[in-house]
């Protein structure tokens, strides 16, 4: 046991900013986690372990990083985001929000003490943080209305106060004054940031490229390196399964897959873009989408997780495959290939359905890396819609998952493509049920018809989030509220009803 931790360790230092000045951190193993090197090498136990899968916020922190010279906050699970992948940003907890001089609260702690948004306290700290990076994303808190409250705070569980007061917490801190040993020194921040961006050379147990070529060449050296992101799924292996990886490769440095690259047909998403971002700029072509982007888990899971890493990643019940099948996006395979004529980068293209051949398996070679997803853009004839059933509304994961595109002209289903997620072993498309639709006029009969497809194309299996029948029968409804909603019926749409608070 003593053997393999010290084949754990890595000569690598970890470095970020906290409160200003450098933290740096050597005999940090690959595969710790940062809640871990919080609690346990910094003592910062304000920051508390909850589920240890990134469900229930307890454990929130918010990075920050440079972006063309201003700061940008995201709140993260530090349970499941491995160490390493913050080398070069600034960390903020619950203990370095308040004054260090004073020990005045900051707005975000304050609000949540004058609105009783704090019970037992352990999932305290967590919404706190999450506050904190709302204030410092709406320049002090200004504008923040319940419905963003209430987006962005479903990634923090609380089973004391309920929610009310929390929320009251969030629209009351614009109003609070900001001590001055509160505010954050951006400009200096920044600086320092820059400070930490000379490259590091270390054991190569951890290893985050910057480039495309360099992580490319990386995969080639090093194929049996466990690929990560954002590592929203992978963090679930090292607290729950026990999984030790003795060396990860990060694809989250690379500049070329941290851009959306916006073209005449298509827009092009690179692998290190988070998901936060990825369904921003969906979103901003689709507004349809929102409710189901704000459904996707939490905001701090969207802040760290990527577009790539849940495509590559294949499960199931991931959300997004589904949505992207239906919309007819491609994914970009790249390795780099050494020839007797030199060497380069090498690539191929496919569709999303054709990239996975079982459960958590696709057709990547052991040297590829898928690099960017390529989504059509909206022709504006379309009907699109995504469906996500799940018991909790907020913050859950999917039982089923349907996505549907159709073209109807003349009455008839020109086009017509369909993404199931929940049913089957990988993210499907639903042919058989396209076939069922295509030529066919766009009516009840086919509807009805169509249902009966989709319900008999897959056999699901039955688990925890629902039986077999339980979502053969979701399925073939689904199609038929998609007709409904088609034919202008607005009120079976949840996202049409609005959450009326009872006054006390």
């Amino acid at each position: 046991m003593l053997a393999r931790m010290q084949a754990q360790k890595s000569a690598q230092t970890l470095r970020f900013i906290r409160r200003g000045q450098v933290v740096a951190l050597g005999n940090v193993a690959p595969d710790r986690t940062l809640l871990e090197v919080l609690r346990e090498d910094l003592h910062l136990t304000a920051t508390k372990e909850g589920c240890g899968e990134g469900d229930c916020g307890a454990c929130t922190v918010v990075l920050g990083e440079a972006v063309n010279g201003k700061l940008r906050y995201k709140a993260i699970n530090s349970c499941i985001r491995l160490a390493h992948s913050v080398d070069g940003m600034a960390v903020w907890t619950a203990e370095d929000i308040a004054s260090g001089e004073s020990g005045e609260l900051h707005p975000a702690q304050e609000a949540m003490v004058q609105c009783h948004g704090s019970q037992c306290g352990f999932c305290t700290p967590g919404f706190v943080m999450s506050l904190f990076g709302m204030y410092q994303n709406t320049k002090g808190g200004r504008g923040i209305t319940r419905e963003q409250a209430q987006a962005d705070l479903s990634g923090n569980l609380c089973r004391c106060t309920g929610y009310r007061p929390i929320l009251d917490a969030a629209e009351k801190m614009a109003s609070l004054p900001l001590p001055a040993g509160c505010a954050v020194d951006e400009a200096s921040t920044v600086a320092a940031l820059k400070g930490l961006k000379t490259q590091q050379k270390g054991d190569e147990t951890y290893l985050r490229p910057s480039t495309l070529a360099a992580l490319l060449q990386a995969r080639a050296s090093h194929p049996k390196a466990q690929v990560v992101a954002g590592c929203t799924d992978v963090g679930l292996w090292v607290t729950k399964q026990h999984q030790r990886f003795t060396q990860v490769l990060d694809v989250t440095a690379a500049r070329e897959l941290q851009r959306v690259e916006t073209y005449p047909q298509h827009i092009a998403m690179g692998a290190a873009v988070s998901l936060g971002d990825a369904f921003a700029a969906l979103v901003a072509e689709r507004p349809q989408l929102k409710t189901f982007s704000q459904r996707f888990a939490g905001l701090p899971v969207r802040n760290s997780g990527t577009l790539g890493g849940n495509v590559a990643n294949g499960s199931p019940i991931g959300d997004t495959m589904p949505l992207l099948i239906a919309l007819g996006a491609s994914v970009v395979l790249m390795r780099w290939k050494r020839t007797a004529s030199g060497e380069g980068i090498a690539h191929r293209e496919l569709r999303l359905e054709d990239l996975y051949t079982g459960y958590r398996t696709n057709v990547m070679r052991a040297d590829e890396l898928l690099c960017w997803i390529k989504v059509p853009r909206p022709t504006g004839h379309a009907l699109e819609k995504v469906y996500k059933i799940s018991k909790r509304f907020d913050d859950d994961i999917s039982a089923v998952c349907l996505a549907i595109q159709m073209t109807v002209k003349g009455g008839v289903v020109q086009q017509v493509s369909i993404g199931a997620g929940g049913v089957a072993a990988m993210p499907a498309r639903a042919r058989q049920t396209e076939a069922a639709l295509l030529g066919q006029p766009w009516n009840a009969d086919t509807v009805m018809a169509a249902a009966a497809a989709l319900r008999a194309e897959f056999q699901p299996i039955s688990d925890m989030r629902a039986s077999a029948s339980y979502r053969q029968t979701v399925l073939g409804n689904l199609m038929q509220r998609f007709w409904l909603e088609s034919q202008g019926m607005a009120a079976i749409n949840l996202d049409s009803l609005k959450t009326v608070e009872a006054l006390a």
